[in-house]
């Protein structure tokens, strides 16, 4: 069956960074846009960042431009997302979707000092 499996979430200071990693299975991962979504507490679910298949293309939202970068390995069937300078309004569960629009479960991301 398809899975998307998220890691490398926690807790973080202002200004640090992490890289989220998704690791997908039960589908031809290299035949798949990819992308990430972020859900803060109390608020809709926003678009952070999309991959074509061949991580020839990538868009991201206005608010982590310059900041995030995502990218793939489609011989480890693997999107990554690293974070960088992130801000408390980055807080939020972090989660994959490929191309049939299935989800993962999602990794917690939380930044606090």
């Amino acid at each position: 069956q398809v899975q998307l499996v998220e890691s490398g979430g926690g807790l973080v200071q202002p200004g640090g960074s992490l890289r989220l990693s998704c690791v997908g299975s039960g589908f031809t991962f290299s035949s798949h846009h990819m992308n990430w979504y972020r859900q803060a507490p109390g608020k809709e679910r926003e678009l952070v960042a999309t991959i074509t298949n061949t991580g020839s293309s990538t868009t991201y939202a206005e608010s982590v431009k310059g900041r995030f970068t995502i990218s793939r390995v489609n011989g480890k069937n693997t999107v990554y997302l690293q974070m960088n300078s992130l801000k408390p309004e980055d807080t939020a569960v972090y989660s994959c979707k490929n191309s049939w629009n299935y989800w993962g479960r999602g990794t917690q991301v939380t930044v606090s000092s």
